[in-house]
Formats: structure tokens, C-alpha cells, sequence
């Protein structure tokens, strides 16, 4: 019996969403590396941007636990500061 080739294998529903879970990383990482460098260049020095990036990363554990709503804060700058970040919505507003 001939062996079958490994790379020939079809995706599974977890290959399929780990890759997903991947590429969402990637791309959050990429971006906050943007977000961050402009914020470094342009408007504030290094001690700052260690703040932001604290504050940051517990607004994502304040998300990820429910406390905040992540659909209120873009809701909130998009109101309040006039800030619109593009067309994203959630899935049951399609």
C-alpha cells in the first residue's frame, strides 16, 4: 500500500480555526506594532508608551473577562470624539 502524503491531507475544522486564531493575532499584533510606533515617532517618548501598552493590555483583560463591551468603545469614540475606525459591525448586524 502506497503512503499517503502528509502535505495532501485536507484541512480539518480545527486546522481551519487555528489558522484563523493565527492570522487574527497576527494582524492585532501588526497593528498595535503601527498604533504604537506612531505614538513613539510623533507624540510622546518610550516611559510613556510603556503606560499605554500596560493600560492596553488591561482594557484587552477587561474585554476578554466581559466587564467592557469592545462594540461600546467604538461606539463611544465614534460619539463622543468623532473618531470612526471603518464599516466593522458586529455579525448579527449584517
Amino acid at each position: 500500500m502506497k503512503k499517503k502524503n502528509p502535505r495532501r491531507r485536507p484541512a480539518t475544522w480545527e486546522d481551519v480555526k487555528r489558522a484563523e486564531k493565527q492570522g487574527q493575532t497576527n494582524g492585532l499584533t501588526l497593528a498595535m506594532v503601527i498604533f504604537l510606533t506612531v505614538l513613539v515617532d510623533k507624540f510622546a517618548g518610550e516611559d510613556y508608551i510603556q503606560d499605554v501598552w500596560r493600560e492596553v493590555n488591561s482594557l484587552s483583560d477587561s474585554i476578554s473577562k466581559g466587564y467592557v463591551d469592545l462594540w461600546d468603545l467604538k461606539k463611544v469614540l465614534e460619539e463622543e470624539y468623532n473618531i470612526v475606525l471603518g464599516e466593522a459591525k458586529r455579525s448579527y448586524d449584517l
